[in-house]
């Protein structure tokens, strides 16, 4: 029997756990599937120390980025985005890196109508964000990074204007906002000036319908929760643990 696991910070609401549980159940594997909440990303080693049998980690907020010291080596994708959400557990000992949250943007995204108009706003500029540019830059996109702190990479909320939102009509969140229990949160953006040209697109499956997606449909846009693009990159995980 192989064991996997899922790596974060407060991860109870983790949508990975039942997906792999169900899946093992469905295809009569003996395999298993355990959340490893941890406050502190050196505490990743205690969890490798203590379970031997580990094959393949996911790898959840915050610790994209901070994992990657703990890591042998990182997969050329991986290495062009910066971060990584999946872990290879190779026989000789060495952990290997992957990044799989881009596959599954990148397919979540084809399930709809191409969007006419290749300029986006990406919420947020954690790991997660990562990935996301990195689909956008190969899809030829044009796009801000909105974050609550001015960088030479970043605007600032505070900064989106009328002008910038009607002319970004892909907005994508990357940030936590919103997750449950936190139902009533959302980015701080001027929703007054999304229309039925925008596609809103969040990262966060639970709930379905978050804060931010219920300000689009309200004005006309489409909508995505995360959900498609888990389970693309969930399935894309599997793929490397068993290659």
């Amino acid at each position: 029997m192989s064991k996997y696991g899922l790596i974060g910070k407060n991860i109870q609401y983790s949508f990975s756990k039942m997906f792999f549980t169900n899946k093992f159940e469905i295809e009569k594997t003996a395999h298993s599937y355990h959340n490893f909440d941890i406050e502190k990303i050196a505490q990743f080693k205690r969890i490798c120390n203590e379970n031997p049998d580990i094959k393949g980690l996911n790898v959840t907020i915050p610790y994209k980025q901070e994992i990657i010291p703990f890591l042998d080596s990182l997969d050329k994708e991986a290495q062009s985005i910066g971060a990584i959400n999946t872990i290879k557990f190779l026989k000789n000992g060495s952990l290997v890196g992957y990044n799989t949250d881009h596959f599954g943007f990148s397919k979540a995204l084809s399930d709809f109508p191409a969007i006419k108009r290749k300029k986006a706003l990406i919420l947020g500029d954690g790991g997660a964000s990562k990935a996301i540019k990195y689909v956008l830059d190969s899809m030829g996109f044009e796009y801000l990074i909105v974050s609550r702190t001015k960088t030479k990479d970043t605007i600032t909320y505070s900064q989106l204007t009328k002008e910038i939102i009607q002319s970004h009509t892909l907005i994508v969140n990357t940030t936590p906002l919103g997750v449950a229990p936190n139902l009533l949160e959302c980015p701080d953006i001027p929703y007054e000036f999304i229309n039925k040209e925008h596609f809103l697109f969040d990262l966060i499956y639970n709930p379905t319908q978050t804060a931010f997606l219920n300000h689009g449909i309200k004005r006309g846009a489409r909508v995505s929760n995360g959900m498609k693009m888990l389970e693309y990159q969930a399935e894309k995980a599997w793929s490397i643990w068993n290659s």
